[in-house]
């Protein structure tokens, strides 16, 4: 019997696999905090026109994740279905970074049109570039642990890549002496630009010379686009996550979005960034000790478990209040353990329900599920931000002046309470999740027996997974029981 799920991974090749993440941090915090206020400060474009924009480019955005997605499942090249698009989509990220970061001198009625074509270009090459990216990542090992693993290093890597963009423009004003005004946010800009380009082209062909891709031959046993979505959404073991994890990403994109408001009005702090720092580098670190904790006992237990230390430490920030920024420096410690499980541990677990689907379908169809996944992340971010916004304008915030009792009150519940509630409701969900190790390696053992032209059974349903429970080993296709040491 093939033992091709067994599949692990050098050190050096998590490395090149993690690359991208890192170089294509980029597109976050500089392009959606940075270049808004650069467009509208210094070239001189109206606040209100660009936020149309992007919103129009974050719907946009949601939408072609999943075509993209399934175009690159379709695709069929010597050179594999993912690594060209990651190649052709960072050369041309890159180009639009550069363009968007160096906007000529222009009227400000005609600087909106430079900034809606190349926003809307930056975003479609980077969705281009990522949904595969992220798609070659379950393929790349089927071994259940080793998945982990991989996408620890992988979103590690992401944090990373995401603290290095938000404090690189401070870092290169330091460098290069740049003086304010307009012309040095323009030399600023220009400096990041190309800066960051050259890692993302150099981090993409570092990935796709490292890899080779699977060549699959299977029988599609599912046709027609909208039966594909149709049929993902179907799947029970991704329903179940789909929905868990939305839920609680809606919950922890209030915090994200609400943080500064409810460091300077209701703790009365100006140490926001010492607190995000905190955050982020304690997610990094406790990384590895999450994916040790998945190998023993479990992703589906590890999962649970950060969301529950997450939930604990974060509904005793609705108690705080001024001058407890010691305690506020504590919980967002104990937060942050469970920050980068919750970006890690899911991606692992959608490998498995991947490797479910081809069971099912016949096809490895990653770029359909990355894609989806992808929309359910932005439609929670937006949410997230939406909602937080809204409703704390609602309550009667005003900027820059002391809050009154009902806006010190909603940014409570916002901050604390609504996240705890969300992640409350998706760890409930989450319980009925049913792929364990023991039917991830049943899943991949029924896969390479059915491409042998076995008639097997589906793991998942309830008499087989009745009849792997009296198994002390594993339940093979054939219904007998294979011991393993």
């Amino acid at each position: 019997m093939s033992r091709e799920y067994q599949t692990s991974l050098s050190a050096l090749k998590k490395a090149a696999y993690a690359a991208p993440a890192f170089s294509l941090a980029v597109v976050g915090i500089p392009v959606y905090v940075y270049i808004p206020k650069f467009y509208s400060d210094v070239v001189g474009v109206s606040l209100s026109l660009m936020g149309t924009v992007l919103l129009v480019v974050r719907i946009f955005d949601a939408l072609t994740d999943p075509a993209i997605g399934l175009i690159s499942d379709r695709t069929n090249s010597r050179f594999g279905r993912r690594r060209p698009y990651i190649i052709a989509g960072s050369l041309l990220t890159s180009l639009s970074i550069i363009m968007l970061f160096n906007p000529p001198q222009m009227a400000a009625h005609t600087a909106i049109y430079w900034f809606s074509a190349f926003m809307f270009l930056l975003f479609l090459f980077w969705t281009v570039v990522i949904v595969p990216y992220e798609s070659l990542g379950p393929e790349l090992t089927f071994d259940y642990d080793e998945r982990t693993s991989l996408f620890a290093v992988r979103d590690g890597a992401l944090i990373a890549g995401t603290l290095l963009a938000a404090s690189s423009p401070a870092l290169i004003r330091y460098i290069f002496s740049i003086e304010p005004g307009n012309d040095g946010e323009r030399e600023l800009f220009s400096i990041l630009s190309y800066t960051y380009t050259p890692f993302i082209i150099a981090a993409a062909l570092w990935c796709t010379m490292t890899f080779r891709e699977r060549v699959y031959t299977g029988t599609a046993k599912i046709s027609g686009t909208v039966d594909k979505f149709t049929s993902a959404l179907k799947n029970r073991p991704f329903r179940i996550l789909l929905i868990s994890y939305t839920i609680s990403a809606i919950g922890n994109n209030l915090p994200a979005t609400l943080i500064l408001y409810y460091v300077q009005y209701v703790l009365h702090s100006q140490l926001a960034d010492v607190f995000l720092l905190i955050y982020f580098v304690t997610g990094v670190a406790f990384l590895p000790l999450w994916v040790k904790a998945s190998s023993r006992f479990g992703k589906k237990r590890a999962w649970l478990t950060s969301m529950a230390i997450n939930t604990a430490a974060f509904s005793g920030v609705y108690f705080l209040g001024q001058g407890d920024e010691m305690l506020y420096g504590i919980l967002v410690f104990l937060s942050g353990t469970g920050f980068g499980a919750a970006l890690a541990i899911p991606s692992a677990i959608q490998a498995d329900v991947i490797d479910y689907d081809e069971l099912i379908s016949g096809q490895r169809r990653e770029g359909l599920y990355i894609g989806l996944w992808s929309v359910a992340k932005k439609t929670a971010a937006a949410l997230g931000v939406g909602a937080g916004l809204t409703l704390l304008g609602t309550a009667g915030y005003q900027p820059n002046v002391q809050q009154s009792d009902s806006v010190v009150f909603a940014l409570r519940v916002l901050y604390s309470l609504v996240p705890c509630i969300c992640n409350g409701l998706a760890f409930i969900i989450a319980l009925s999740f049913p792929i364990t190790m023991g039917l991830q390696v049943q899943i991949r053992q029924a896969i390479e027996s059915s491409s042998g032209g076995m008639d097997v059974p589906d793991p998942l349903e309830p008499e087989n997974i009745i009849k792997a429970g009296h198994c002390r080993g594993i339940l093979l296709p054939d219904g007998t029981c294979e011991n393993i040491d």
